[in-house]
C-alpha cells in the first residue's frame, strides 16, 4: 500500500521534533482537521454507561506501535470507559507534544528518546508507562568490514533517516559507552530510509542505524550482520516506547489517565503474549515485501512484556536523561533526577 514515500515514513513512530516553517500549531490544527480518525467502539462498557471520549496520537505506519490499534479492536479500551478517536501523527514531535499539552489530542504514544529533549523544554506531558522495548537495529556490511563488535564501526559511515531521530540518539549513547566517540569515530550521513540499500551498495555508508520493520527488511534482504539494538547489554530492560497524556488530564481526571494507561498496557500484554493479534491490525500498512510471518518475527524480537509504570519508568527515564546528556542532546544542566520526576506521573499507583 505505501510507495517510496511513504517507506521513508516508516522508520520510527513519531520523529522529528525540529518545528515547522508555518509553526507547530499551524501544522497540527491541519492535521486534526485532516486526518483519517477511527474510534474504539462501545462494544465492551456496560449496558447504558456513558464513555468518557478521549483523542489519541500514534503512528499507524510502525509495528513496535500495533498493539495500540489491539486495545481498539479488542475492546480493551470501551471496557475500562473510553472511547478513543485516534489520529494517525506522522507529524514533527514538537507538534505532537503541543497538541497533547493544549489538548488538542488528550494523549500519545512515541519513542522516549525522541520525546526527552522536547519534554525538556517544559511540555506539559506527563509519562505514565512503558510499553515496550526494541525496534531499533544498528546494522552493517560484513564486506565492509562490519562484524558484530561495536568496535568495528570505527571509522565507519552510518546511515540514518534523521540526525535527531530516536535510533541517531540511543545508538550514539551505545558507542559512547563502548569507547567510541559519536561524533569523531564514526560519520553519521542522513539518507530516505527507503534507499539504505542503495546506500550501502554505493559505499556511501557501511552500517546503518534504523527502525523496524525497514532495519530488520534490510538486515535479511542485504545479509547485514547486526551490530546491537536498543535491547543490547545494559538496555535489555530498558522501554524505548512510552505513553504520553496531558498533564490537565493527570492533574484533574487521573482515573480516566489510569484507564487510558492501563487499556494500552493491557494491549501490550496480549500482543506479547500472541504477536500475531497485533500483526493483523498493521498489514495494511506493512510494506508489500512483508510476510505476516515476518511480522510476527519482528514483533517477538521486541519486549511487550516489559512495560514499566511508577518508579520503575521514572528510574528508566532517568537514565536515558543521564545518557542523552553524556552525548550532548539535553542541556549538562539538567538534573536527570529532577526532570524524571517532573514529566513522569504514576497514574496506576505502582
Amino acid at each position: 500500500m505505501l510507495g517510496a514515500a511513504g517507506l521513508a515514513s516508516l522508520s520510527l513512530p513519531l520523529m522529528g521534533f525540529a518545528p515547522r516553517a508555518g509553526g507547530p500549531s499551524d501544522a497540527l490544527d491541519a492535521l486534526l482537521r485532516d486526518a483519517p480518525i477511527c474510534r474504539a467502539g462501545a462494544s465492551g462498557a456496560a449496558s447504558g454507561t456513558a464513555l468518557r471520549k478521549l483523542t489519541l496520537a500514534w503512528n499507524a505506519t510502525a509495528i513496535c506501535t500495533s498493539p495500540v490499534a489491539v486495545a481498539q479492536q479488542q475492546g480493551i479500551l470501551a471496557k475500562h470507559g473510553l472511547e478513543v478517536e485516534f489520529v494517525n501523527f506522522g507529524s514533527s514531535t514538537e507538534a505532537l507534544l503541543e497538541a497533547i499539552a493544549t489538548r488538542k489530542a488528550d494523549a500519545g504514544v512515541g519513542m522516549a528518546l525522541r520525546w526527552l529533549k522536547p519534554l525538556e523544554m517544559g511540555f506539559d506531558v506527563k509519562i505514565t508507562g512503558g510499553t515496550h522495548g526494541g525496534c531499533m537495529r544498528l546494522i552493517g556490511d560484513p564486506a565492509a568490514g562490519v562484524t558484530g563488535d561495536v568496535a568495528s564501526l570505527r571509522g565507519k559511515t552510518i546511515a540514518t533517516a534523521d540526525m535527531g531521530g530516536a535510533d541517531k540518539n540511543f545508538f550514539s549513547m551505545l558507542l559512547k559507552r563502548r569507547g567510541i566517540d559519536p561524533d569523531r569515530d564514526v560519520t553519521w550521513k542522513v539518507f530516505p530510509a527507503h534507499v539504505f540499500g542503495l546506500a550501502l551498495e554505493r559505499g556511501e555508508a557501511q552500517a546503518v542505524s534504523g527502525g523496524d520493520p525497514i532495519a530488520w527488511l534490510l538486515q535479511r534482504d542485504r545479509k547485514l550482520v547486526e551490530v546491537a539494538t536498543n535491547l543490547s547489554g545494559e538496555w535489555a530492560d530498558r522501554a524505548c516506547c512510552i505513553i504520553g497524556v496531558s498533564g490537565a488530564l493527570v492533574r484533574n481526571e487521573p482515573q480516566v489517565a489510569a484507564a487510558l494507561t492501563r487499556s494500552l498496557l493491557e494491549a501490550q500484554d496480549l500482543a506479547a503474549h500472541d504477536p500475531a493479534v497485533a500483526v493483523d491490525t498493521f498489514l495494511t500498512y506493512a510494506p508489500a515485501s512483508t510476510s505476516r510471518d515476518d511480522l510476527i518475527a519482528m514483533m517477538r524480537s521486541h519486549t511487550h512484556g516489559h512495560h514499566p509504570t511508577g518508579r520503575a519508568i521514572r528510574d528508566e527515564i532517568e537514565l536515558y536523561a543521564e545518557e542523552l546528556k553524556s552525548v550532548g542532546v539535553m542541556r549538562a544542566g539538567t538534573d536527570p533526577k529532577r526532570f524524571a520526576g517532573r514529566v513522569t506521573a504514576d497514574v496506576l499507583g505502582a
